[in-house]
């Protein structure tokens, strides 16, 4: 018996109504990123695990999919090794390579690879997969497609400025309402230098980052079990306790920061970007949030996520400011920051609120019914001078019953269908049904395409 085929978890196929719908996602991002002056560029699914290794936190690790070494990989590895195996330990011997996790570390990568050969401050963007073991669920994949836009080799707050312009012009093309949360990596440094713990700096931002998932209780019972004083925990508490609005957030942390001088730079940070975003009148809701840490442990200054106002599926674009993340590749100081929008996540959005037009189904905006070789013969001279116009038209293959041609044209959505038989040819006009009105009239070649 044939064994049934399938897919790995957390992975998908994509019908030619996704794929479409998809790339007017892609399409949509893409030509705002252009609009800004953003330059395309691709790199491998995969990289050299020392490249991705040590660059998200011990927990992004885990989740990196690691690829096995060509060949007799096991006889690699030591005797000892393999009668007492230990993941940990043997990984180094069977595998190089891994799937890379996210865009932003292998541009890192390539900017210190073809430093010679690029201008900066080095404006780009990069829309390709990504994969991750992470658990399956809703809005969560192990492949997925990531929309990256970065500039590198300038330090001004106008980038980040700018890149909460694209969010804010992507999602209204998109129409999708949403809130874009800032939050600056030394502001929480400032807290956690205030509080005494900055040797735990990066267990407790990852706590934080969790902060709207697991709750508070939760937060101060994951940070009591990696050490942090009960004092610490209070003070911690009290301070993401605050409510006020985003003015008045800034001023009640700068008053803990006047001692801390990576805290009140972090807070300078946040307040130049507020007071360039005052005057731009966006359309998205733009807030100070706290607790907005993300845990990737190669942000250093702003950091910036996104999520859709009316669904509820977790942030739908991303990033933040990285000063030295070429550093790790012998370029130092080149300091960068970027966003990367969550296509697949931007997909249930916005289907979830029937967002996509109904233009974004269609492929195909003309077809000919196919009545028999004559007719053939006859049409295709028409379907050839329609897409040299420009309009997606085709000719059904095979003189087929009426019937399963229309039913046909009504599944693939398609607009218009051409009806052309002996009284056509002889009159030398077409037949042109409209398939959402079922109204037919008479028009010649040039008048379909007048009308498109």
């Amino acid at each position: 018996m044939a064994q049934k085929p399938s897919i790995p978890k957390g992975t998908r196929d994509f019908s030619p109504t996704e794929m479409v719908r998809r790339n007017y996602i892609f399409d949509t991002i893409k030509s705002v990123f252009q609009l800004y002056g953003y330059l395309p560029i691709e790199t491998p699914a995969m990289e050299n695990l020392s490249t991705l290794l040590g660059k998200y936190g011990e927990e992004g690790d885990k989740l990196l999919f690691k690829i096995l070494n060509s060949g007799d990989y096991i006889s690699k590895v030591p005797n000892p090794k393999i009668q007492n195996p230990k993941t940990s330990e043997i990984t180094s011997f069977i595998s190089e390579k891994g799937l890379r996790f996210d865009l932003t570390v292998p541009f890192a990568r390539y900017v210190v690879q073809h430093r010679n050969d690029i201008t900066f401050p080095f404006k780009r963007y990069q829309i390709q997969p990504v994969w991750r073991s992470d658990r399956p669920q809703k809005g969560r994949y192990r492949e997925f497609f990531q929309c990256d836009v970065d500039v590198i080799g300038s330090k001004s707050l106008l980038n980040e400025v700018e890149l909460i312009q694209i969010i804010n012009d992507v999602f209204s093309r998109l129409s999708i309402n949403c809130t874009i949360k800032i939050n600056n990596r030394k502001v929480l440094a400032g807290i956690v230098e205030y509080i005494g713990e900055i040797e735990k700096f990066t267990s407790i931002t990852v706590a934080i980052d969790k902060l709207d998932k697991i709750g508070i209780d939760n937060v101060k019972q994951e940070l009591s079990l990696v050490g942090v004083s009960e004092k610490a925990i209070r003070q911690l508490s009290s301070i993401l306790d605050f409510e006020g609005d985003m003015n008045e957030n800034v001023v009640y942390l700068g008053k803990f920061f006047e001692s801390v001088e990576i805290g009140k730079e972090g807070i300078n940070e946040v307040k130049k970007v507020l007071s360039y975003l005052d005057g731009l009148n966006l359309s998205s809701k733009v807030e100070f949030d706290l607790t907005l840490a993300r845990g990737l442990n190669y942000y250093t200054g702003a950091i910036i996520e996104v999520v859709a106002s009316d669904v509820q599926i977790g942030s739908i674009c991303g990033g933040g400011r990285y000063d030295d993340l070429t550093g790790i590749f012998g370029l130092p100081d080149v300091s960068g920051v970027g966003v990367s929008f969550g296509a697949d996540r931007i997909y249930d959005v916005m289907l979830e609120k029937n967002l996509f037009p109904e233009g974004a189904q269609e492929t195909t905006q003309v077809m000919f019914v196919n009545f028999g070789e004559k007719e053939q013969k006859y049409c295709l001279p028409f379907t050839h001078q329609l897409r040299s116009s420009g309009i997606n038209a085709e000719l059904f293959p095979e003189p087929a019953k009426l019937k399963k041609q229309m039913n046909y044209a009504n599944n693939k959505n398609i607009p218009f269908v051409v009806l052309v038989g002996d009284n056509e040819m002889k009159g030398n006009y077409l037949t042109v049904k409209n398939m959402n009105s079922g109204e037919q009239k008479q028009m010649s070649l040039e008048e379909i395409i007048s009308q498109f």
